[in-house]
């Protein structure tokens, strides 16, 4: 069904990626990163081969560690695309199977499971999240809580935890699947250790009242699961920590935060990408500060299943209640300083108040929690549906409408983009080190990055969730190399090697710096045999 969805994507798989030229690059040079760091030096990942000299660069953004394993595989720019893709449509096709059986162990039959994770997977919001692998990695939730709900014996129709055969080994599953979610990224990392910290705090309580006690082995493996759980992410949090510390320029501040907070409409917004409901939303998007993050909507089908099962669905009232309030609060969270009170009664007391929301500038993002319980209370909606249903002929036509109707909802025209290819004759590792390609700029590093997944030479160049101070000094006064200020900026920032690209800097300011250069000059030397060529290649006397 991924494949079907992202056709473009399987067409063009090691060639180009979807959506754009900015984030998707960036996240490539991370899948190969993350191996190579863990390989050659894993005390010292997050000091990665990007804006040299500064450290711990990996924790810029969303590290995707987690992902690492699939960098063990191919080298350079041409693999790196293709393994980009190939996480792409894997992270639908998890987000897919996670909320089928999350639904499946919450006690629905396989039609209403379908249903939940065709809405879950291929809803509009992710469409508008294309370019963010981060954001679209959200399987590792509904995986954890199907398997902790399996190990502790739990379903909404039966909390029996003291007459369920206990399931150790499952709790434990679960416990490690939430810190590989966490390894992926805080983006929804913190979501998922604040909510599974409240889920522990619920257990307790309850067990305390009923004054039940669970298994040894149960209690055993779970509290080393939430050991292991706490000790990825806070091993995870340190860099950050770090990082924030040396560069003031990453915190967010609230001003960002009104940025991105979408407004009131975007929860029935879809983005253009979405072929059914892109252009019909189209003078709901106007006016929008920042789009792709304000286009919200879950999908009609889904939010017509999950109000079924509030009103006759087979969940006992008080669970229903309990779904239905948790969506309305993630929701408002999610909307940012356009929530209650400004905000000040929803997502500014978490980014006030609690540990690690200081760091997060998209509140948008926590709908990927409310929709997945909107697709809980959905299934159980379908659920309803199917009983009434009653003849298996029916049974299987249901099941055909419903998941080709959800399912319809993720149709798109997400366009995929082709990577500028390395510049004929350029090898950025045969260059004294650090290496600093011209004209820098984001979405010029980006590309840049991605070359460098050819042997991972240190390069000055980076992009990433903020821009370092030190970085975008070193850009503007570049802009006049080769001048003895530009020259002495590259020498104080350490660099060795500069890589002017011919075809990038017409109409720029650096335009005419081969003819400008005079050889030796300032401690600058042009490499003769690249004078011609598109990469030409100046050396920097230390």
């Amino acid at each position: 069904m991924a494949c079907l969805v992202f056709w473009r994507v399987v067409r063009h798989l090691g060639s180009a990626v979807p959506g754009d030229l900015g984030d998707p690059l960036l996240q490539s040079w991370q899948l190969a990163w993350g191996a190579h760091g863990l390989l050659t030096s894993p005390l010292h990942v997050f000091d990665a081969n990007t804006f040299a000299p500064l450290t711990r660069s990996l924790s810029f953004s969303d590290s995707l560690l987690g992902y690492a394993p699939f960098g063990l595989v191919g080298s350079g720019a041409s693999a790196a695309v293709a393994r980009y893709n190939v996480v792409f449509l894997l992270a639908h096709a998890l987000a897919f199977a996670g909320m089928y059986v999350l639904v499946r162990q919450l006690g629905t039959g396989r039609t209403a499971a379908v249903v939940a994770g065709a809405a879950f997977a291929f809803s509009p919001f992710r469409l508008a999240q294309v370019s963010h692998l981060q954001t679209l990695s959200s399987a590792g939730i509904p995986l954890a809580l199907a398997m902790l709900a399996r190990g502790h014996g739990i379903t909404l129709r039966r909390v029996t935890p003291d007459r369920a055969p206990p399931r150790p080994a499952w709790a434990l599953a679960g416990w490690l699947t939430a810190a590989w979610q966490v390894s992926l990224g805080f983006g929804l990392g913190l979501q998922t250790v604040y909510l599974l910290l409240l889920l522990v705090a619920v257990g307790v309580l309850v067990s305390a009242v009923r004054r039940s006690r669970p298994p040894g082995r149960l209690v055993l493996a779970s509290g080393l699961g939430l050991a292991i759980f706490l000790g990825v992410g806070a091993a995870m949090a340190v860099p950050y920590g770090r990082t924030v510390t040396a560069h003031p320029e990453a915190r967010r501040d609230l001003a960002q935060v009104a940025f991105f907070s979408p407004p009131l409409r975007a929860l029935i917004t879809a983005p253009p990408e979405s072929r059914l409901w892109g252009e019909r939303t189209a003078p709901l998007r106007e006016g929008m500060s920042w789009r792709f993050e304000q286009t919200l909507a879950p999908g009609l089908a889904v939010t017509v299943l999950a109000g079924l099962a509030p009103l006759w669905g087979p969940l006992p009232r008080r669970y229903r209640a309990g779904l239905v309030a948790g969506i309305v609060v993630l929701v408002a969270l999610s909307l940012g300083t356009h929530g209650p009170g400004g905000g000040r009664a929803g997502f500014l007391l978490l980014f006030e108040h609690l540990p690690g929301w200081q760091g997060v500038r998209t509140p948008s993002r926590l709908v990927t929690l409310a929709w997945l319980l909107l697709a809980v209370l959905g299934a159980f909606g379908v659920q309803r549906l199917v009983r009434l249903a009653g003849r298996p002929a029916r049974v299987a036509f249901l099941a055909v409408l419903l998941t080709t109707a959800t399912a319809a909802e993720g149709v798109n025209t997400v366009p995929v983009a082709t990577p500028r290819p390395v510049p004929a004759g350029l090898q950025l590792s045969a260059l004294p080190q650090p290496v600093l390609v011209l004209p820098s700029a984001e979405f010029e590093d980006n590309t840049v990055m991605l070359w460098s997944t050819d042997g991972f030479p240190k390069i000055s160049n980076g992009a990433s969730g903020f821009r370092p101070a030190g970085l975008e000094a070193l850009r503007a006064v570049t802009q006049e190399f080769p001048s003895p200020r530009a020259v002495l900026a590259l020498r104080t920032h350490g660099v060795r090697s500069v890589v002017l690209l011919r075809d990038r800097i017409p109409g720029t300011p650096l335009e005419g710096a081969v003819e400008r250069h005079r050889e030796g000059r300032f401690g600058l030397h042009l490499v003769p045999d690249t004078r011609d060529d598109p990469a030409v290649v100046f050396l920097v006397d230390p």
